[in-house]
């Protein structure tokens, strides 16, 4: 990313900058200050929360073609559900901090906006950027994106509860008659783990680029920007899709080395979005119509445990054979599963409890999401075994969805290989029109 680079997708340089809480453009005096005196808290953004740092190096130095692809962070709905996914993730969950008001939450989104629409076109964050402001002054971008494309970096932003009402009933912002109904905390499920430290947040951001490098600077320096206003509350770093958005990509494989997200919706399939992924205006809120709803979910797997079960007994866990992807049933990868087929013993070919079965939507009143998962590895734990994964995503026109699904999936026999240890909903906005910001109809 350089200050003044070219725009790939051949538009100007500079997008409008929303006019921010304090009657400027651009990143708010408070936003500056943030960035001035940020950067020990720059390390904290790349650093904090468990498994934030895992994987980094490997985008390192590595410069991209100018023209890789760019991601307009304008348009009618957020980047980032649809897009075609990218290879790398980097996703951080904030809580805004005490004694803030709602001008401070506004010209926060503000400045949000208006960097994202700069980084997501491979500038720097602001046009001073890396190198161009005063040599007595931290630079307003931290400068380890200079020389790479964007990479087709999107950048999404989601609203948590808590944002609109406190656990403990405070709202501190004037928004709780705002929150739509569907936006709760999510209710236990059967085998559960969850930590903590991996759950909730205010706000969230998901940043996904083919380049884990871009990524990641993106959260570093949105972090920075929130300086005084919010706190990093918990972050994960992803590598490997494990699903396809458009008929050109091929399915991925997740850590158990099935091939995930073969059936999901995708992105010229506009009934189906219309249907299962936005939020209609006859739904409400009005301010969300156009968005969706974010759930995140960290799934721990017990990859030793999976490593050692055969073959066969993997396939019937899933519902599909491990190198086609092919349901059990018989066909390939996209041939519809037949869950009436037996075997000469009169069995169903793909077992009742899989997990295939479970989740199809033909025992699930025709329920569907869309997923944006990614694969995760934070190293190993205490037992000297991988701390690794499925960082899952998915956006749905309503929660309940999802809910219906997870409560679905109770008795999957691959409940035995893994543990949901992180959980967090957010509701995710339409997208901005130039010259504004995400979630400005909010606050209208």
């Amino acid at each position: 990313m350089t200050q003044d680079a070219p725009d790939p997708s051949g538009s100007a340089p500079e997008p409008p900058a929303p006019v921010s809480a304090t009657g400027g453009s651009g990143v708010s005096r408070r936003g500056l200050f943030g960035i001035a005196i940020g950067a020990g808290a720059a390390a904290v953004a790349v650093g904090a929360g468990a498994g934030a740092t895992a994987g980094v190096a490997t985008g390192r130095g590595r410069e991209r073609d100018a023209a890789a692809s760019a991601h307009d962070f304008f348009g009618a709905h957020q980047a980032g559900i649809t897009t075609p996914v990218q290879e790398h993730l980097h996703f951080a969950s904030f809580d805004m901090m005490a004694r803030t008001d709602r001008d401070d939450l506004v010209s926060l989104l503000q400045d949000w906006s208006y960097a994202a629409s700069r980084i997501t076109k491979g500038l720097d964050v602001s046009a001073t950027g890396a190198v161009g402001g005063s040599p007595e002054a931290p630079p307003d971008d931290t400068g380890e994106a200079q020389g790479l494309a964007a990479s087709s970096l999107t950048i999404t932003i989601g609203f948590g509860p808590t944002l609109f009402e406190t656990a403990d009933g405070v709202d501190r912002y004037g928004l709780a008659a705002r929150r739509p109904a569907a936006l709760q905390k999510l209710p236990p499920f059967l085998g559960d783990d969850l930590d903590p430290d991996y759950n909730g947040g205010d706000l969230c951001i998901q940043a996904c680029a083919d380049d884990p490098q871009v990524a990641v600077h993106a959260i570093r320096n949105l972090s920075r920007i929130a300086f005084g206003r919010a706190r990093l509350r918990w972050s994960q770093l992803g590598f490997g899709r494990t699903s396809r958005t458009t008929t050109d990509q091929s399915t991925p494989r997740n850590l158990f080395g099935f091939k995930d997200g073969t059936a999901n919706i995708l992105s010229d399939d506009q009934e189906a979005l219309d249907d299962h992924v936005w939020v209609s205006a006859s739904d409400g809120p009005s301010w969300l119509a156009g968005g969706s709803y974010l759930v995140a979910r960290k799934i721990a797997m017990l990859i030793e445990t999976w490593d050692r079960v055969r073959l066969s007994e993997q396939d019937g866990i899933i519902g599909r054979e491990k190198g086609s992807g092919a349901p059990l049933s018989g066909g390939t990868e996209f041939t519809e599963p037949d869950f009436e087929a037996t075997d000469a013993a009169g069995s169903p070919l793909i077992p009742e409890k899989s997990h295939v079965r479970l989740a199809h939507p033909g025992f699930n009143d025709g329920t569907r999401i869309l997923r944006r998962g990614y694969n995760y590895v934070d190293g190993n734990n205490d037992l000297g075994r991988l701390d690794a994964g499925l960082f899952f995503l998915s956006f749905q026109r309503d929660p309940e969805h999802f809910v219906r699904l997870q409560r679905a999936l109770s008795t999957d026999t691959m409940n035995e290989y893994i543990r949901h240890v992180g959980s967090g909903i957010w509701a995710v906005p339409p997208g901005a029109v130039p010259g504004s910001y995400v979630g400005a109809g909010l606050f209208a």
